[in-house]
């Protein structure tokens, strides 16, 4: 099993996974998170961010997608980095407390990045998104 791999046990600490709820699913979600949301940008992706409507969902939680297209390369190098990319999210993800959904775009790079690199990008990216929607 490769260093990128997660391990497939079952034996995960409570709050780390990333159950359905969690994620973006729906292209019309997608579709407002970019035309109304804002962006950040870092050297390995750009996250567009959009706070969730008040009457969006009953439970307040942020939700994740992400957008992989064919620019980045085949099939093979595409599931790579959303692999790369779910699992920097998965043990990140505790640290975004804030109702906001989540687009990361990611660049060619995150393929070739060192996993830390990529894990610290996305720490800060939340941290980043976090203050931002305080401020407000």
């Amino acid at each position: 099993m490769s260093a990128d791999a997660p391990s497939r046990g079952g034996n995960q600490p409570a709050g780390t996974g990333f159950p359905r709820t969690a994620r973006l699913l729906k292209h019309s979600d997608f579709e407002r998170v970019y035309k109304q949301g804002r962006r950040h940008f870092s050297s390995h992706m750009t996250v567009f961010y959009l706070a969730q409507a008040e009457d969006a969902l009953p439970e307040k939680s942020p939700r994740i997608g992400f957008t992989v297209g064919r620019v980045l390369g085949g099939a093979v190098e595409r599931n790579r980095i959303r692999r790369r990319l779910r699992e920097a999210v998965r043990l990140r993800r505790s640290t975004l407390e804030c109702a906001v959904d989540v687009v990361i775009n990611p660049k060619k790079s995150v393929l070739t990045a060192e996993f830390p690199v990529v894990l610290e990008e996305v720490s800060r990216s939340f941290d980043v998104i976090a203050k931002r929607l305080r401020e407000k």
